[in-house]
């Protein structure tokens, strides 16, 4: 079966916010106060845990590699999974998409390098994740996106063909994911790096979710 597979945050839903608040907690634990703005800082948000620390540590003055990264990683998790769908909102119009592939025929999985268990816990909060026939986190393999496996293995897990799969993403780890996998990817541009998506080359672009289902039957057929 042909299935659609979701990057998460970014694409599905908006989890900057959350996340930042997160980091920004940590900097206060730092004694350095809030170091990132919600809204300039929301594409670094998106790239995970490490690379909000990583920014916030060089406003800081110190270098991108500074233990504290890795010190307060942990720290920057537990402060995510005690509030993490304060901010967060779905990106209009998914569940709809996702609804409508379904009833093409479609398998849905979702493919994304937030942990595992915070996935599930934010997915089970929105009140989605039993939409999805599969899920895989960071940690659910010994390797993550951009290595092809993770998303082949996702597919899989969905009961879907890895030969017939596309993903949706927001970045270019999904782009390189889809370059690896030889699948095609989706790339949407509402999300804070919006913008740059034109550049990574995509087999296509997304303004909105309404157009998904015809997107994907243009690149995959009918399923």
């Amino acid at each position: 079966m042909k299935t659609v597979v979701f990057d998460l945050d970014g694409t599905m839903a908006d989890t900057s916010g959350d996340l930042i608040a997160a980091a920004n907690a940590c900097f206060r634990d730092m004694g350095a106060g809030d170091l990132l703005d919600p809204i300039k800082d929301a594409g670094t948000a998106l790239r995970g845990g490490r690379a909000m620390l990583r920014l916030g540590v060089q406003r800081m003055g110190r270098t991108a590699d500074d233990p504290l990264i890795d010190e307060y990683y942990q720290a920057l998790l537990d402060h995510y999974a005690r509030d993490i769908d304060t901010h967060t909102r779905l990106y209009e119009g998914v569940m709809e998409a996702v609804e409508a592939l379904k009833a093409r025929g479609y398998l849905v999985a979702i493919c994304t390098n937030k942990p595992e268990a915070l996935a599930r816990e934010l997915l089970t909060r929105l009140g989605i994740l039993d939409s999805f026939a599969a899920m895989l986190g960071a940690d659910s393999l010994p390797v993550r996106k951009p290595d092809p496996e993770h998303l082949l293995e996702t597919v899989r897990r969905a009961g879907g063909n890895p030969e017939q799969c596309v993903l949706v993403g927001d970045s270019d780890t999904d782009r390189n994911t889809s370059k690896a996998a030889n699948v095609p990817s989706i790339l949407v541009t509402f999300g804070p790096s919006g913008e740059d998506m034109a550049a990574l080359k995509p087999e296509a672009l997304l303004e909105r979710y309404a157009d998904l289902p015809d997107v994907v039957e243009k690149l995959l057929g009918k399923a």
